[in-house]
């Protein structure tokens, strides 16, 4: 059943980066309006149809009020590139706190998305008073882009690719009323990316907690989701920090039109795909890794692997038949669990993946339903 798979092993990969992450952005994130952990669904039936134990699902189809994770990066890079323009902010409390040092600023927020992480800078924006101006390539949905405007951004439609629109905002944020809010780095542009990379860690901390809490299993096996690689890159620093007891396997999921992760993993080096990318995982739709965050995937993943958009389509189907409701790059990491770890699998990679009917898989929910016509054409609503 891995056909649709493309998979490359990484034998040399380490179990542990030299790098913890902090809690700091945890406690940022609790300042926040509407902050909550999101839910750590047990779902049985995804386990059964993979052979295991348990499958354990973050879902992050709705955080902070938004249909997507990206906020917990957007908020917190939103804030260290804040203070790195205009110094440190005085002690705060609530959101309209940090709003009222910002009065009369004439700060505008710049970033380039293929969806969800621009949405999420242009609420920070709205939030703090501020202006945003958004970049996005012209292959967009037209309900990604209108949600995106109805947080009171100027949208802005590239030309090209999710790579033409960021090399774009890097030169529209050239002077100093724009602040530049990208999750993807470049030589020279690094400190923003990794406040977004730490900011993620908020999700993976609630993981923590909630299986403490439980005192339930540490995951096994983990399955990421890759488009620039700051998501994964913050999944593995936390799986694969100092002093962790356990180290799951760690796996890469990229939409086989949109491999940039694995193409470089491939090559030794970071490469930039050619032309456009156009996979229904419109959220993973980036030709080229991330300076900041290639390094610790190249190091610490164990499989890196590219699916096809159907792969996606039945992860989507697998998890509206769960009763849950999410979105293609969703379905993509629960598509790759069921291919590689699904009855019809080869055995060779349950065997490498260290899965057994014992076994314990983490799945992240990476957005909601954010263009429903795609979604009912899936689900055959």
């Amino acid at each position: 059943m891995t056909s649709a798979i493309e998979v490359l092993d990484n034998p040399l990969a380490i179990a542990r980066l030299r790098q913890s992450p902090s809690r700091e952005p945890l406690a940022f994130h609790r300042r926040l309006p509407g902050y909550t952990p999101t839910p750590l669904l047990d779902v049985p039936v995804l386990a059964r149809a993979m052979g295991v134990g348990s499958v354990l699902v973050k879902d992050e189809t709705s955080r902070l009020g938004l249909p997507s994770f990206k906020i917990l990066g957007a908020s917190w890079a939103v804030y260290r590139a804040l203070e790195a323009q205009r110094g440190v902010f005085a002690e705060w409390e609530r959101i309209e706190d940090l709003a009222a040092q910002l009065a009369q600023s004439g700060l505008v927020l710049v970033a380039a998305t293929d969806g969800n992480h621009g949405r999420a800078v242009a609420r920070m924006a709205r939030l703090l008073g501020l202006g945003a101006l958004i970049l996005v390539p012209d292959d967009m949905a037209v309900a990604r882009r209108a949600a995106i405007a109805e947080e009171g951004a100027e949208l802005v439609v590239v030309e090209g690719s999710y790579d033409d629109a960021v090399a774009r905002s890097a030169l529209t944020a050239a002077d100093d009323r724009h602040v530049l809010v990208s999750d993807t780095s470049w030589s020279g542009y690094e400190e923003v990316p990794g406040a977004v990379i730490d900011g993620y860690s908020t999700l993976l901390s609630e993981v923590d907690d909630e299986l403490a809490a439980r005192r339930g299993r540490d995951p096994d096996v983990v399955f990421m989701q890759v488009g620039v690689g700051a998501f994964a890159a913050a999944v593995t620093r936390h799986y694969r920090r100092p002093g962790r007891p356990r180290t799951p396997c760690l796996v890469s999921v990229e939409p086989e039109q949109a491999a940039c992760v694995l193409a470089s993993q491939r090559a030794g080096r970071i490469v930039t795909l050619p032309g456009s990318q156009h996979s229904i995982m419109s959220g993973l739709n980036c030709g080229t890794p991330s300076l900041l965050a290639f390094p610790v995937l190249q190091q610490a993943v164990d499989v890196f692997c590219a699916i096809e958009d159907d792969v996606a389509r039945e992860g989507v189907r697998a998890l509206f038949d769960a009763g849950i409701r999410a979105g293609e790059c969703s379905g993509g990491g629960v598509g790759a669990a069921l291919h590689l770890l699904g009855a019809s699998a080869d055995p060779a990679w349950r065997a490498r993946l260290g899965v057994g009917p014992d076994s314990c898989v983490l799945l992240f929910l990476t957005e909601g339903v954010t263009d429903p016509l795609a979604y009912d054409a899936i689900v055959g609503g």
